[in-house]
């Protein structure tokens, strides 16, 4: 299936991936949603955030004449587990990160900050879409995902989709001290921002990068683009609270 009809305001992934893996990050723009000020606004495709559930319904559909199957979503829980989907998967299997090397099943993740990592082969026999907040990323859901792939890791190819920026990822203590104490070369990601407090700003495309090298994979595209930074494009949970969900799909063709 072509991506090429896709509506304009989607994110395509510029990576070296093989030709038959096809990904898309879908953007808050051209769906059925409103809500309280408009928090939901307007493709929001989370099921579980108080939107109408008929919007949700709605805008799921209209994702779904751009793929080649209904998307193997998740129940989502901040954890560390990767999982296999095919044809039979429902979406009551709670897990972080989905994986599959049968052609037309979907992988895929909801974000609204977090941030979505693609991974494929450079075969094209398997790929992968990560949810990583910063408790998945300390806790190893990528090394467990590239890992559970089953690849030469030279091989893998990753791309980072949009997240919260380093200006506005505010942390505490507890979560520069996690990093840090597994590897001391975290503590690049992150910059004191109120000594008082004990407050840093991390930068998760940076925390990503260093895991996934550490795994073994130095091709490593995308990153950069600010979820909270751009209203118009990306729901922000950080930013605006209760707030819609945008999906991250991968899948063979």
């Amino acid at each position: 299936m072509s991506l090429q009809n896709i509506p304009n305001h989607w994110i395509i992934p510029d990576w070296p991936a093989p030709s038959n893996v096809k990904a898309l990050f879908t953007t808050r723009q051209g769906g059925f949603s409103s809500g309280n000020n408009h928090q939901f606004a307007s493709l929001n495709l989370g099921a579980h955030v108080n939107d109408e559930v008929l919007h949700v319904e709605q805008n799921r559909m209209l994702l779904r004449r751009f793929l080649p199957s209904e998307p193997k979503w998740l129940q989502q829980v901040h954890g560390v587990l990767p999982v296999w989907v095919d044809e039979k998967t429902t979406s009551t299997i709670a897990a972080d990160a989905a994986m599959t090397k049968q052609r037309s099943i979907v992988c895929a993740v909801m974000v609204a900050d977090c941030l979505p990592v693609f991974l494929c082969d450079r075969a094209g026999s398997v790929v992968a879409v990560v949810h990583a907040g910063w408790r998945g990323l300390v806790g190893g859901i990528i090394e467990k995902t590239v890992t559970a792939m089953s690849v030469n890791v030279t091989d893998l190819v990753a791309w980072l989709g949009p997240a919260i920026g380093p200006d506005h990822f505010e942390v505490g203590v507890e979560v520069f001290q996690a990093f840090v104490e597994y590897d001391k070369d975290s503590e690049q990601a992150f910059m004191l921002s109120d000594n008082v407090q004990k407050k840093w700003l991390a930068d998760i495309f940076l925390l990503a990068r260093q895991r996934l090298l550490r795994a073994g994979i130095t091709q490593i595209h995308g990153g950069g683009a600010c979820t909270y930074c751009d209203s118009t494009r990306f729901f922000s949970y950080r930013r605006d609270g209760e707030t819609g969900r945008m999906a991250a799909l991968i899948w063979l063709e």
